[in-house]
């Protein structure tokens, strides 16, 4: 008797389609569940951080708000984009109608001794790339100056913890449930992490054609690297590596953290040393990938068996004589 072939693996932008249950609607529901339920949530933190800021004796900036400065300032900041996170987890648990932990990999779960080659081999190249940057020309600007060991050490210990996080936030979003919403109607990987690449690129404003362009590089090369490897794992590290260096260096400095620029306000040169260092950070991934076995697909979802013909009174144990009741009754299937 001929059996209908298995249904194809899922890689990781088609991994809305994992569950039984889908439906088309499921994304786009999904879509709008992640973005009111991170407004809710980032409300409710604004209120309980202000509040105890107020209750503090905090200084009021001149909109009003509770000024905690530049260091703690910049970890409410990141602590905004992490509450992301169980955001999405529960969108792809309660609208997707499939594990939360197959947003992180086509396991179900982060990779971690994967997440930790990736780690040994960002750091080196993104140092790197890092130092220099630094040694390109400034643009002018106004000598900078130690901050401090009274400084820095409390800022790098606070970007230490909440750094990981607020990347990870970004990657769970973006190279996350955004790849795999566009993944549950697009079969090209190409598709569905191109729209995300974009859209993460202009969450971060507009600023020089330049920096645009690079953030779109940045989008694109951590989806490219999410599809290939089946997870989450090398871009978080990516973008957790590459955030530590650059608030690490502002915080050494005198007013550093008070900065509004961001990656969009990026020069040429800044751009062409950060396009490299992406890009030696995706050879090395694929380097380490060849010599490793790592599961880039997640098996489909198998058909719901048919019900059987007959509703047998107890069950039937294998070599123990066949139930009168079932005598004459066909149990082919």
């Amino acid at each position: 008797m001929a059996h209908a072939p298995l249904p194809e693996p899922l890689p990781y932008h088609r991994l809305a389609r994992l569950s039984a249950r889908h439906r088309w609607w499921r994304p786009l529901v999904g879509t709008l569940v992640v973005t009111v339920g991170y407004t809710i949530a980032v409300l409710v933190v604004l209120g309980v951080v202000f509040a105890l800021g107020a209750r503090s004796g905090r200084p009021k900036d001149p909109d009003g708000f509770v000024d905690f400065g530049p260091v703690w300032g910049t970890a409410v900041d990141l602590l905004l984009l992490a509450v992301a996170i169980p955001v999405v987890l529960v969108a792809v648990r309660w609208i997707g109608g499939r594990p939360a932990g197959t947003v992180s990999s086509v396991t179900g779960r982060l990779r971690w001794r994967w997440l930790g080659l990736c780690l040994l081999a960002a750091v080196p190249i993104l140092a790197l790339t890092t130092g220099a940057m630094l040694l390109l020309p400034s643009d002018g600007g106004t000598a900078t100056r130690w901050a401090g060991w009274s400084v820095f050490g409390p800022a790098l210990a606070m970007l230490v913890v909440l750094v990981p996080l607020q990347a990870a936030a970004e990657e769970y979003v973006f190279r996350g449930w955004l790849t795999q919403a566009v993944g549950a109607f697009l079969r090209s990987p190409w598709g569905a992490f191109l729209p995300q690449a974009v859209l993460f690129a202009a969450a971060h404003g507009w600023g020089t054609p330049w920096g645009f362009a690079d953030l779109v590089v940045f989008g694109a090369a951590a989806g490219w690297l999410t599809w290939r490897t089946g997870g989450l794992e090398a871009s978080i590290v990516l973008h957790t590596v590459n955030n530590l260096l650059s608030f690490g260096i502002s915080a050494a400095v005198v007013g550093g953290l008070d900065g509004d620029e961001t990656a969009a306000d990026a020069t040429w040169p800044l751009v062409a040393v950060d396009v490299a260092g992406i890009a030696l950070y995706t050879t090395a991934v694929v380097w380490l990938l060849r010599r490793r076995t790592l599961d880039r697909t997640a098996p489909a979802p198998l058909p719901p068996v048919p019900p059987l013909p007959f509703a047998a009174p107890y069950p039937y144990v294998a070599g123990a004589p066949v139930p009168s009741a079932w005598a004459g009754q066909d149990r082919a299937r």
